[in-house]
């Protein structure tokens, strides 16, 4: 599909959309924002795209010398991973996958929950980072040991699916949890007081915008350790209940609340990311679906005007609030009858039912030049954070 160009105020860089449908109260955030003194070249906007704090999920922009934290949100570095393993997804019966998924909420917190006492140890580099103030420093001391190896909540996930070869993969959702939202609203604070703007953005020839680029990398580098101390619980289940390792060249990690120094157009750029997927062509990626549907490893394809990015999942069509009001639990259930979960958060899942986000298979059609998908995951069993 090849973008639509939306309609923009005068003076603003163009928004060019691979979706085919922008609810009406994200593009508004989009004209908003493509009217932005430090954004340039256009606004990309992915087909998952939908309405969230300050700037709508599924948006990618860039700028010249500029940094804009409240663009990506608390969750700095949230993203997926994945492991695949030669081992046949079929021969595990519900009760495996129970029994599987039972294990795994033993040794991973999930929701609010955290690790007790002193937590785990951090690793190399991640001990003492150094961060912009000592307030963040402290903060980091407190809660990065806490929350290393933890899911969180919302639509953070750890799944267990199968590829159409039969072979079993294992999928993480998570980001960079308390850490990342001392980064973010530390750094957000200072843009209200010295930035340009709304959302407002550093200039990063200053003291306070290389703080907040130095800040930000580390809450992303946090977030990728999260996932790969989760994926160590997880596989350590894997491995005793059933004599299994992942196949290592098939790890997949990408991150998708991000900025990044890259090259496009002849030029450095500051590529922001918010809910979206940074994919060189040949790269490999991720874009979940819901809780009852299928997963697909991509390749990016490299499009420039899309900054070579795609969408981060299938995104959603209710809100948390609307999905409560709309979905009862036990069409939720219904919708996951092939899926093993925890049936004792029916109710608190319903936010999460697979009615609550668009078809992912609309959201590939849409993105047919930002990425080709390699590999579908049908969901066995998920754990939710």
């Amino acid at each position: 599909m090849m973008p639509r160009v939306l309609e923009v105020p005068p003076g603003a860089v163009p928004l060019l959309a691979w979706a085919r449908t922008v609810p009406p109260a994200a593009l508004k955030q989009l004209q908003h924002l493509a009217a932005q003194p430090y954004v340039t070249e256009h606004v990309a906007v992915m087909p998952d795209v939908h309405l969230a704090s300050g700037v709508a999920v599924g948006t990618v922009f860039a700028t010249q010398a500029h940094v804009v934290p409240g663009a990506l949100g608390n969750d700095l570095g949230c993203g997926v991973s994945a492991h695949r393993f030669a081992f046949p997804a079929a021969s595990l019966s519900r009760a495996d996958l129970e029994r599987l998924l039972s294990q795994l909420a033993r040794v991973i917190p999930v929701g609010d929950a955290v690790h007790r006492g002193r937590g785990l140890p951090l690793p190399p580099g991640l001990e003492a980072p150094p961060l912009s103030t000592q307030k963040l420093a402290h903060a980091w001391e407190r809660l990065a040991p806490r929350h290393l190896g933890t899911l969180g909540g919302g639509n953070h996930f750890l799944e267990l699916d199968r590829d159409g070869a039969g072979d079993l993969w294992l999928l993480i959702h998570s980001g960079s949890r308390g850490v990342g939202g001392a980064v973010g609203e530390h750094h957000q604070r200072v843009a209200q007081a010295l930035g340009q703007g709304t959302p407002p953005a550093l200039d990063t020839g200053t003291e306070a915008g290389r703080a907040c680029v130095n800040d930000l990398d580390l809450a992303c580098r946090f977030a990728r350790a999260n996932r790969d101390q989760l994926a160590v619980r997880a596989l350590a289940v894997l491995a005793d209940v059933l004599g299994v390792a992942p196949d290592p060249d098939r790890t997949v990690d990408v991150h998708h609340n991000h900025v990044a120094s890259e090259t496009h157009f002849g030029r450095a750029l500051w590529v922001h990311r918010k809910g979206a997927v940074g994919l060189d062509a040949g790269a490999r990626g991720l874009i979940p679906g819901s809780m009852g549907t299928a997963s697909y490893v991509v390749e990016g394809r490299g499009e420039p005007r899309a900054f070579r990015s795609c969408s981060h999942g299938a995104g959603r069509v209710l809100t948390r609030t609307e999905a409560r009001a709309r979905i009862r639990p036990d069409a939720l259930v219904h919708a996951l009858r092939r899926v093993v979960f925890d049936p004792g958060r029916t109710h608190a899942l319903v936010e999460e039912a697979p009615a609550a986000y668009r078809d992912l298979t609309e959201v590939l059609e849409d993105e047919e030049d930002l990425v080709t998908p390699r590999v579908r995951l049908t969901p066995l069993a998920v754990l939710k954070g």
